[in-house]
């Protein structure tokens, strides 16, 4: 290797990049969005899950899906003791 140009690292720091607000914003709204998807959607396929078994399969009102008695009495039918 004769006369050659050899590669050398630079004794400069490395220019920073400068981020506008709005490009942090969206960033932030961005993570936030990919974090919370995944409860979300487990939330939502929970609920129809319960509409579509309450009314198809046990043949029940929609509005019953969402009454808090309705899942009390679920519960105490099975977890109560048949004594």
């Amino acid at each position: 290797m004769t006369g050659g140009s050899a590669v050398t690292a630079s004794n400069r720091p490395a220019a920073k990049k400068r981020r506008s607000v709005w490009s942090l914003f969206g960033q932030i709204v961005g993570t936030t969005v990919k974090i919370l998807i995944i409860p979300v959607l487990c939330v939502v396929a929970l609920v129809v899950g319960l509409a579509i078994g309450y009314v198809v399969l046990g043949d029940g009102e929609l509005a019953d899906v969402f009454d808090m008695n309705t899942w009390k009495h679920m519960y105490d039918l099975v977890f109560t003791d048949g004594n």
